[in-house]
């Protein structure tokens, strides 16, 4: 592969300069058109590629060693690819290669990293058009599929498969930020003037959003409110927990609906033997979410804005999204998954736990479900297959299985509150009644949690006397 350097002479009165030219770096040597996808069960894949990263010194990384910085910070490969790939020159900074992989890094440095890259599938599900006008497109994003390129995703993220279907030139302008696994209602702008107008709406808090959750168990009925802070305990995995000493956060929970579980079939289950020794079945003793059958579909209203605010408060109160791979997985958080916990110092333990989920470990969501069948069939999910890549070496992946692409968490509705504007999906498919139940197939007035914060202007628990945790 071959890589081209944009070199930037320094001549000796430059040095003296106040302004200095930036340090020449390294130029993606492939633009692939149209994009390399393949659609096939259910997935979109990414034919790998080669591509360049370039990313300028981050404030934590100055005065770091180079190999310290890919190890700590990047979990896509292992320290032993990133140690080869700095001695191999396929790691430059300021467009040369390093004599160590001890070189410390300075303010202004810029590091590229050229690899053969593989991007992880996400949903062959379209991304649906709730409304488009000249300034905006009001988008249904699907679960899974993350907003920007970043990380392993590049392709198959929403900007650039939008770029792939209205025209290379296209640039579409995003305004608000879904997580990854999550679905719903997203903004994307058409030229920047509406782009700078909706963001400083969103931004200015002037937007109501909505979110339907699927939770486990039969979560209160009545206005919930989860005022816990949360913190942030690692940058690098994305993970947050409730602190006391974190930011302030607050939602307010309405149950839509409950459905109790549905009774196992007494033929099937008399084949079924208890397989847990005597230590197993002390430990389910313990776990408080087993006794929580069925599952609740809950009107979630965050009135902050804090990363993950949504699913840290419902794990919280004790009913974490239910295919929550981090906030539901009782291998990272243990037997009580974290409920009413703002206090523990287990932050490592659970990190070191987290850091090995989709590695040598399936991530999904591990809490709900029957332990005591040995023979549990496990959802396919995306883990390392133990296989290489013919061209790079790299670990390879499984193809995840299309539902453990997102979680149950969906933006239903964005509202302006001076009631300019109002957008809204129906409810995801997940949210439904099971078959063979009733339910609501939308939400009702009675249940909105809009209703709790319009009926004082600007919301106050204490004036209202709902319950709070």
């Amino acid at each position: 592969m071959a890589l081209t350097t944009v070199q930037k002479g320094i001549s000796s009165e430059s040095k003296s300069e106040v302004l200095s030219s930036p340090p020449p770096v390294v130029i993606t040597p492939c633009d692939p058109w149209p994009r390399p996808y393949i659609l096939e069960d259910g997935l979109r894949k990414v034919a790998p590629y080669h591509f360049t990263y370039n990313t300028y010194c981050k404030e934590r990384w100055r005065g770091r060693e180079l190999i310290d910085i890919f190890a700590t910070e990047f979990r896509d490969r292992p320290q032993a690819y990133y140690k080869d790939a700095i001695e191999r020159g396929q790691v430059i900074v300021n467009g040369l290669q390093v004599p160590t992989v001890r070189e410390i890094v300075k303010n202004g440095d810029v590091i590229s990293h050229s690899l053969h890259r593989h991007e992880p599938p996400v949903t062959a599900q379209p991304i649906g058009i709730v409304h488009e006008d000249n300034d905006i497109i009001v988008i249904n994003k699907p679960a899974g599929v993350p907003v920007h390129p970043a990380g392993r995703y590049n392709y198959n993220s929403i900007i650039e498969i939008m770029r792939a279907e209205r025209g290379h030139e296209w640039n579409p302008l995003p305004c608000n930020r879904l997580d990854r696994l999550t679905s719903g209602v997203m903004f994307i702008a058409k030229h920047p003037k509406a782009a700078e107008k909706l963001c400083k709406q969103i931004q200015g808090r002037t937007v109501k959003k909505e979110y339907v959750a699927r939770v486990i168990g039969e979560f209160p009925e009545g206005d919930v409110v989860c005022e816990q802070p949360i913190m942030q305990i690692s940058p690098k995995l994305g993970l947050n927990r409730a602190r006391a000493s974190g930011k302030d956060a607050r939602t307010i929970f309405k149950r839509l609906a409950y459905y109790p579980a549905v009774p196992r079939n007494d033929e099937a289950s008399s084949n079924l033997s208890d397989t847990r020794t005597d230590r197993e079945k002390i430990r389910d003793s313990k776990m408080v979410w087993k006794s929580k059958e069925g599952f609740s579909i809950v009107r979630c209203l965050p009135l902050t804005g804090r990363t993950h605010q949504i699913r840290v408060h419902l794990q919280y109160l004790g009913h974490p999204i239910s295919n929550d791979p981090i906030y539901c997985n009782q291998l990272v958080f243990g037997p009580s998954l974290a409920a009413g916990d703002d206090l523990s110092d287990n932050d490592e333990d659970i990190i070191s736990r987290l850091s090995k989920m989709g590695k040598s470990q399936v991530a999904e969501a591990l809490a709900y479900h029957d332990e005591m069948v040995e023979e549990y069939n496990k959802k396919k999910a995306e883990k390392m297959t133990g296989q290489l890549c013919e061209v790079c070496d790299t670990p390879l992946y499984s193809d995840p299985g299309v539902h453990e692409l997102g979680i149950y968490l969906h933006a239903k509705r964005y509202a302006c509150e001076e009631g300019e504007w109002e957008y809204e999906t129906p409810l995801p498919e997940w949210a439904l009644p099971p078959v063979g139940m009733v339910g609501p197939t939308d939400v009702t007035a009675d249940t909105d949690p809009l209703a709790l914060v319009d009926k004082v202007g600007e919301f106050s628990s204490q004036k209202i006397g709902v319950e709070t945790f």
